[in-house]
């Protein structure tokens, strides 16, 4: 079972790496709307410094909607997803699995960039340790819960959050 969600993680991993935009999109994107915040509020270092973290996560937050369509989409459009969801491995699984994959081509590069854009806004040495442990608690949840989900709309595809509370209570489904 732990080598069946390992293969869905690298597929969906190598997937979005042999795309490439999606990771270079989400970090441009981080950069730039990190850089034009000192713009708008001037360049006062200790203004910058007690915003840094709140900018940090509102970008970071902006930056992981980006590539949220994405997380099921692809696989919906070429049927993988059904076949994904009539295997043997439990439905809640293959959406953690799923989860984690789009986590580690959007959250870590993000966690990853934060210190240098965290010096970017000035913020102080001992904020650092603060700002990874949070983003590195908070990043996955950008992952699960990431926009409402229609169901009478059959065009939208349920979120994680969405899917893994309908295995629990199926009699509920539309």
């Amino acid at each position: 079972m732990i080598r069946a969600i390992g293969l869905i993680v690298a597929r969906d991993v190598r997937l979005t790496l042999r795309q490439g935009t999606d990771v270079i999109m989400i970090l441009m994107f981080f950069l730039i709307a990190t850089s034009l915040f000192p713009l708008g509020v001037g360049p006062e270092p200790n203004i910058l410094a007690r915003m840094a973290p709140g900018v940090l996560w509102v970008c970071a937050l902006l930056a992981a909607v980006l590539s949220l369509d994405h997380l099921f989409q692809t696989d919906h459009d070429d049927g993988s997803l059904d076949l994904l969801a009539l295997g043997p491995l439990p439905l809640e699984l293959v959406v953690l699995a799923k989860v984690a994959a789009h986590w580690l081509v959007t959250g870590l590069p993000l966690i990853l960039a934060a210190p240098v854009l965290a010096l970017l806004l000035n913020l102080p040495e001992e904020g650092f340790a603060a700002l990874i442990i949070s983003m590195l608690l908070g990043t996955p949840i950008l992952s699960i819960k990431n926009k409402e989900w229609n169901p009478g709309n059959s065009k939208t595809l349920p979120d994680p959050c969405h899917i893994l509370w309908l295995t629990r209570n199926p009699n509920l489904c539309p």
